[in-house]
């Protein structure tokens, strides 16, 4: 029986309701994300490094950053944390009693919730932005710590030149971080202060409080300490900074400034003492008094007195006073720049020309290049192109090769890959990276020599490649031009290769390969698979069954760009050269494809010595076109030394430094952080010596010191009457230097004719006077001797011109060529008959005891598949001009009807085609077509100057036959021009245009089921 009291069922207690678990997951799963990208872009460098045998380089740059990072982190955060919390528990407790305290504590209230996440938020913040810019300096302290002596001191305090270059640096980074931590430390503690009340503005009542006052003075006692230890270290400093009229400490700064640095560091000591006593007095009357003391006294001692003897003491007698440091300048600068041993001279140079002028230079003239390798790149890539997937740089390199017993000058070029060429088609993935991953083969030809109808004298072409510079891997799968990654090798019958040139009697109707080197880390892995495919942002990586077991990634190919990584110490040339070499002179081995990059070592804290702008100094009319700029590890420097040659496989990617200047304590230093990395030089083969060269930049730099710095007299200098301009490239349309030119030549106090790096000088100042004032030439010839570098080798030799002679300069010359009727009138012809004439380098030579000019001139048919061929050079001595087929024959034109040179070009080489190739020199048809051009331009250029005579002497009859002769003879050099391009591939201009190459971007995308 049921009563009102029956049990009921048990309530169960309400369960907490429970978070739900997408958040933690999404946030589990981005740390992964963020973890798993980071590791793409750390792990996948230690790789890299590791692959190369540079991994210790990594990990000392690295581990370094990282403590430099956290002693930044801790001293900073650490300071502003201390100095947060001792102003804090200084606080007044008492209730407040002026509205201004009133206001203070409703401020405090609305921050107190944020009061400890502000304690820890700002010290941390501060840390990370101090620990950022510490561990940029990390070369600055690798350098201290393992610094060599430069074994020369200073002329001001006698102190060797590695205390400014090594020390210094480091000394001022810690004064300027350690001022900067300070500084924000007092700001902490002063808001602090101030908002808890131990500092007040309300009348009547104690500013500061005891404890506040004490705080703030310790701050600003260090603060002065440190101001004072700036101030000491400005002494040093005046020796490496630029003052009115050149580098280093002036008399003013001697005598002046210097003193006043000494007077001022002790003011601040004394200053810091004040603060010291006023803290325990308990009064600002002293360290207030000390402080405006100081200010003064930087203004006076500072700013005033040196002014006013620079004002009354150094400008009336400015030669007389600052000769001696003058003086110290320019030895400066010519010990930082390597220009101790200018040898100069000064050379009367000849203007007249007279037969039999150069018999005794036949040696120079024998080897003047011709090929200019800014404009023929062009024309090897129509004739040795071979496939559209490939190309040459867009300028070439000059060398020299050993041919026949004979050491020519040699325009050389990497047939390098280039996918832009392929068709859309053939753009997919497979192909992309793992298909086309290679160049091939180098072009090169005779500097020289031309053929018949001006093509380059080939004595390397083709694919496959052949020619006199002997066996070698021909393929080039680390190049300039190579900016994607490939993925190669596979195992032996996976049907995975990569085409080297398609060939009708190969079994697959192409030339193939598999990758046998050892260029990139290993991606066989599904680990490795992932890794690269998050860094390369290319998820096919993962999927694609090209890649497998024995797969290797290649990428950073470019030779620069791995020099720079292993090497991160070094400022880097513009300019990367390749060169056919056997690197162990082992004649039982094929020879190897390398390039060569140049690497400096730099400072810009050498005592005395002038600046150098790198990037301005190292622009030039060459740099303009392809963009070769010195990469550049500092923007300004003020020592610089080619240090290390650094060599890279183009098969493998292997790179090699060797110690090129074992004199410099820079690189010393370097390779006590990094030892192991450098060979000696003496482990150079002689094959690969003789390519090395000297380098372009380090030449620039120094033409553009010596511009001001041929002058070692100390009044002359200051003069600076005397002052040279690098001349404007006179081919060019914009102001824009001339940049040096490589060539075999011979100074006047040579024995014989060597390869050399040359430039030239004009009066300095705003004058337009383009007269030769100077010739510079730096020998570049290393030697074949294994391990041995020539003696003379880096032996810069000047030539100067006296001031009452008038020698043309280049622009001048530019001038007469193209103001000469006969030139003008044949270009202009030329220019007519539907083609381009483009003027090559401008070369200078110091034969027949004056200057000789000599510039190629190329003409270009238009339309897409033309290409400049060399048709006339053009030679000037003095005010006398050649022009002419030939090099011979425009000297003989200048020198009396026969120069007694022996220019090499005068019997022009017919060139035997191997089968199957395409002819790289003259044809039948290509000679007889050219000659029928060159008597149709002269009978027109004839024909027109009789014209001009006539219509000045009013015979219109004359006249009008003249012009018909003009019209007759325009007609037949179109018709041979038209022939002369349809020879080389071109369909006739008046017809439509010029045909495509035959096969270009035709070719099937290749893939592993059609291979």
């Amino acid at each position: 029986m049921s009563t009102p009291f029956a049990a009921q069922p048990a309530q169960r207690p309400a369960q907490p309701r429970r978070r739900g678990a997408l958040v933690p997951t999404l946030v589990v799963l981005a740390a992964l994300a963020a973890a798993l990208m980071a590791m793409s872009q750390v792990w996948t460098e230690v790789l890299w490094y590791s692959h190369l045998g540079f991994v210790d380089v990594l990990w000392t740059e690295w581990v370094t950053r990282v403590v430099l990072f956290l002693l930044g982190f801790l001293v900073m955060g650490g300071a502003v944390l201390l100095n947060l919390q001792l102003a804090y528990r200084s606080r007044r407790v008492y209730p407040p009693t002026t509205p201004e305290e009133r206001n203070l504590d409703r401020y405090r209230e609305s921050i107190e919730p944020l009061r400890k996440l502000v304690m820890i938020g700002a010290p941390v913040l501060f840390g990370l932005f101090a620990g950022g810019s510490l561990s940029g300096q990390w070369r600055t302290v690798l350098t201290w710590l393992n610094g060599e002596q430069f074994g020369t001191n200073d002329p001001q305090f006698g102190m060797d030149v590695s205390f400014f270059v090594f020390t210094l640096p480091l000394l001022r980074t810690v004064v300027s971080t350690l001022m900067t931590v300070v500084f924000l430390s007092a700001v902490a503690a002063v808001l602090t202060h101030y908002l808890y009340g131990g500092i007040t503005l309300a009348p009547r009542t104690e500013k500061v409080s005891p404890a506040a006052r004490i705080h703030l003075s310790v701050l600003a006692a260090v603060f002065v300490l440190l101001i004072a230890a700036s101030y000491w270290l400005d002494r040093y400093s005046l020796l490496v900074e630029e003052n009115y009229r050149f580098a280093g400490a002036s008399y003013a700064d001697i005598n002046a400034t210097l003193p006043g640095r000494e007077i001022l560091a002790g003011i601040a000591l004394f200053v810091v003492v004040l603060f010291a006593i006023g803290a325990m007095r308990g009064s600002w009357q002293l360290p207030a008094a000390a402080v405006a003391t100081m200010v003064v006294s930087a203004i006076v001692v500072g700013g005033v007195y040196p002014a006013v003897i620079q004002r009354f003491q150094v400008e009336p007698n400015a030669v007389e006073a600052e000769s001696p440091y003058i003086q110290r300048n320019i030895d400066g600068t010519l010990a930082a720049y390597g220009l101790e041993g200018l040898e100069t001279q000064t050379y009367a140079a000849e203007t007249e020309a007279e037969a039999g002028q150069l018999r005794q230079d036949s040696q120079a003239t024998a080897s003047i290049r011709l090929l200019d390798p800014n404009v023929i790149s062009p024309t090897f890539e129509q004739l040795q192109q071979s496939r559209q997937y490939y190309g040459f740089a867009p300028t070439l390199a000059v060398d020299r090769y050993e041919i026949d017993g004979e050491l020519r000058d040699t325009v050389i070029g990497v047939r390098e890959l280039n996918q832009d060429g392929l068709g859309a088609n053939q753009r997919t993935w497979v192909n992309d990276h793992t298909v086309y991953t290679h160049g091939f083969g180098v072009a090169a030809a005779y500097g020289n020599t031309v053929s018949s109808d001006g093509r380059p004298a080939f004595f390397q072409r083709g694919i496959p490649t052949t020619g006199e510079l002997g066996e070698y891997e021909p393929r080039v799968y680390f190049g300039q031009d190579t900016d994607t990654y490939s993925i190669v090798g596979a195992p032996e019958g996976s049907g995975n290769w990569e085409l080297d040139y398609p060939d009708d009697d190969a079994p697959q109707g192409a030339v193939s390969t598999t990758y046998a080197g050892d260029g990139g880390p290993s991606i066989g892995s599904l680990w490795h698979k992932l890794l690269y495919a998050i860094r390369m942002g290319d998820m096919q990586i993962m999927f694609s069954d090209r890649v497998t077991s024995e797969s290797q990634i290649l990428y950073d190919r470019d030779p620069q760009d791995r020099v720079e990584k292993v090497a991160p110490y070094l400022t880097l040339d513009g300019r990367v050269y390749p060169a056919v070499v056997d690197t162990d002179d082992d004649e039982s081995t094929p020879k190897e494809l390398v390039w060569i990059v140049d690497g400096y070592t730099t400072s810009n804290d050498y005592p005395y010595s002038a600046r150098a702008q790198l990037e301005e100094v190292t622009t030039d009319a060459l740099t303009q076109t392809t963009g070769g700029v010195v990469v550049q590890q500092a923007p300004e420097i003020n020592y610089i030394r080619n240090s290390v040659k650094a060599v890279v496989n183009a098969y493998d990617g292997e790179v090699t430094l060797y110690e090129w200047d074992e004199d410099d304590p820079v690189l010393d230093t370097w390779q006590n952080i990094f030892p192991d990395h450098i060979e000696p030089v003496s482990e150079i083969s002689g094959d690969l010596m003789g390519h090395l060269r000297y380098p372009e930049d380090l030449f620039k730099v120094q033409r553009e010191l010596l511009s001001q710095y041929h002058v070692t007299d100390a009044a002359s200098f200051y003069e600076g009457s005397n002052f040279w301009n690098i001349p404007n490239d006179p081919t060019e349309d914009v102001a824009i230097p001339q940049p040096p030119f490589y060539l075999t030549m011979q100074m006047p106090d040579q024995e014989e004719a060597t390869f050399s790096l040359t430039s030239s000088f004009i009066p300095g100042g705003n004058t337009d006077r383009n007269i030769l004032t100077g010739f510079l030439a730096v020998d570049s010839e290393t030697g074949n001797t294994p391990g041995e570098v020539r003696e003379d080798y880096g032996q810069l030799r000047l030539l100067e011109l006296p001031s009452d002679q008038t020698v043309p300069g280049p622009g001048q010359v530019q001038n007469n060529f193209n103001s000469d009727p006969n030139v003008s009138t044949e270009l202009n012809l030329l220019e007519q008959s539907a083609s381009s004439v483009t003027r090559g380098n401008l070369l200078t030579l110091p034969v027949g005891g004056g200057l000789l000019y000599v510039q190629p001139v190329y003409v270009q048919s238009t339309g897409e598949t033309s290409y400049p061929l060399l048709q006339r050079v053009l030679v000037a001595f003095g005010d006398e001009i050649g022009f002419a087929a030939t090099l011979d024959e425009a000297l003989d034109q200048v020198f009396g009807g026969d120069s007694g040179a022996d220019t090499g070009d005068a019997d022009v080489e017919r060139e035997e085609v191997p089968d199957g190739e395409e002819p790289t020199g003259e044809t039948e048809v290509d000679a007889g077509a050219q000659q029928r051009l060159t008597d149709a331009l002269e009978q027109a250029r004839q024909a027109l100057q009789e014209g001009q005579s006539a219509l000045t002497e009013g015979d219109w009859t004359a006249y009008g036959e003249a012009q018909n002769r003009l019209d007759s003879a325009l007609a037949d050099a179109l018709e041979a021009e038209a022939e002369l391009a349809e020879a080389a591939g071109e369909e006739p201009v008046a017809e439509g245009g010029a045909a495509t190459e035959e096969g270009a971007g035709t070719e099937p995308e290749q893939t592993t089921e059609e291979s």
